[in-house]
């Protein structure tokens, strides 16, 4: 079985608009059935330009409708990053009798031989976010001296009875409370000796979580994210601290005195998590950019540039005594499961005679083994072009090597190979990955250790095979599904 590329290294479940740029995403929240995703959006070009907000919808986390730009540039300036809530008591007054939507995001406003400004505005849509009207008394917050003073981050915080705003601020960022979302009053400031500082902070997010399933052990995790600065090829990236927070203040736990990443690939930037997610839910779902501003302009698309990671499940759980944000796919990814091979207790020579027949451009694998052995997959495989995943036990280590994955001349620091550590556990290992027409995301040891990376193999490139230390190794089990939004729309 096999699936056809329909455009130029287009995904085939993941995100990506229609024509032209896109880049983070903005104003995610959840409203009356549908999660919504609006995004940094160029629509009249390829590359970054004059930012408006695009818009999509989706009510299963796979299938998404692409609607009419939601904000466009206005007196105030172009349209940067922000966040929407559902403003349930009408603290706003935008409202009369039902809920609205209410959208806090950055004017930035380019001033002719002076620094550009950046200030927080506000809109607000009354028909579930098909139409927006800006708040004619924008722009409600702005900075006296900080030039990079943008991408707010809002939330209802019921026991200080406030909306909190965590907001970019150069080099760390800011806490405000408002009680309208209109007047904002300064808090608190977190970032000053902490973490990395490798290029502006970007992007950051606020939220509470559980921590090993107990509801009544919570901790708070603030996401940042940091801008490519040339001296550090890495590029863009995102780190995460762990902590608590009063209503006020957030401070940060003991381990995250050490930098810790979200993601240890380099293409998962400027991600953020959903506002008002249903209590009976009770998920912290997350979405990040598939790219990274090192290369984004260059990447080897042609009609569009740009897609969002998969929708992640974010928790809390304790490993080696220290508490560890974990990341899984959104179980709704499920769904769209078209299984094609479901192996147990088989060795890897013998898998490998199962592979030969795939031919797969989007699909998922699922392994797992009772071994400290080394194992990787081969993955987008041709004669000369492959894409390889691994993860060794011995070295607590899980790797994505991209250095003949197809087109990687478009960019110097594009090609190489991406680490990232976990803890050694004894008994089953576990590997998760995700293949698309132009990326790989990898899930070990049950959302661990996580790597997102961009690849752009051709099309004939759809092989798949496996080896160990020991061919003999035995998987205890190891699935593959191809995944198909098609098969999504069938079961509505």
């Amino acid at each position: 079985m096999s699936t056809i590329l329909t455009n130029d290294y287009r995904s085939n479940y993941h995100f990506s608009p229609r024509e032209n740029w896109m880049n983070d995403p903005n104003g995610m929240v959840f409203f009356k059935g549908e999660y919504h995703l609006f995004y940094q959006y160029h629509p009249f070009g390829t590359t970054w330009g004059p930012m408006h907000w695009g818009h999509a919808v989706t009510k299963d986390l796979i299938t998404w409708e692409e609607l009419p730009v939601a904000i466009a540039p206005d007196e105030h300036g172009t349209i940067f990053s922000g966040s929407a809530v559902v403003d349930w008591n009408n603290t706003s007054g935008f409202f009369d009798g039902e809920p609205g939507l209410v959208a806090i995001f950055t004017h930035h406003l380019e001033v002719p031989n002076e620094q550009p400004v950046q200030r927080q505005s506000l809109a607000y849509s009354q028909d579930k976010g098909r139409t927006w009207n800006k708040y004619e008394g924008n722009p409600v917050l702005g900075h006296e001296s900080i030039v990079d003073f943008r991408d707010p981050k809002v939330f209802w915080h019921e026991y200080s009875k406030h909306w909190i705003m965590i907001i970019a601020c150069g080099q760390t960022v800011c806490l405000y409370r408002s009680p309208n979302l209109k007047e904002w009053t300064l808090c608190s400031e977190f970032g000053e000796g902490i973490g990395s500082h490798d290029g502006v902070w970007e992007c950051p997010d606020l939220f509470p979580l559980a921590v090993d399933n107990d509801t009544q052990t919570e901790k708070w995790v603030m996401i940042v994210s940091i801008g490519a600065d040339p001296a550090f090829k890495e590029g863009s990236r995102t780190q995460y601290f762990i902590g608590d927070f009063d209503g006020s203040t957030f401070v940060a736990d003991e381990n995250s005195r050490f930098v810790r990443w979200l993601d240890h690939g380099r293409d998962n930037y400027a991600g953020v998590s959903w506002s008002d997610i249903p209590q009976e839910d009770g998920r912290r779902l997350f979405m990040g950019w598939m790219s990274n501003w090192m290369y984004a302009n260059h990447t080897p698309t042609e009609s569009y540039r740009g897609a969002m990671t998969i929708a992640r499940e974010l928790s809390l759980e304790t490993i080696d005594g220290k508490v560890t944000l974990i990341q899984r796919p959104a179980r709704e990814l499920e769904q769209a499961r078209i299984p094609l091979i479901s192996l147990q207790n088989v060795s890897v020579s013998e898998a490998n005679s199962h592979l030969k027949s795939l031919q797969l451009l989007s699909y998922e694998i699922v392994a797992k083994w009772d071994s400290d052995q080394s194992v990787h997959f081969t993955l987008r495989n041709s004669s000369d072009q492959q894409t390889v995943v691994g993860l060794d036990p011995n070295q607590q280590e899980v790797y994505v090597d991209r250095r003949r994955s197809g087109i990687v001349n478009f960019h110097e620091h594009f090609l190489g190979i991406h680490t990232a550590n976990f803890h050694a556990r004894r008994g089953e290992q576990q590997l998760q990955i995700y293949v698309d027409s132009s990326s790989v995301e990898v899930f070990a040891n049950d959302g661990e250790a996580v790597l997102t990376d961009l690849i752009y193999p051709d099309v004939d490139a759809n092989r798949i095979s496996i080896a160990a230390d020991n061919e003999s190794l035995i998987l205890s089990s190891l699935h593959i599904y191809e995944l198909s939004p098609e098969k999504v729309n069938v079961n509505e």
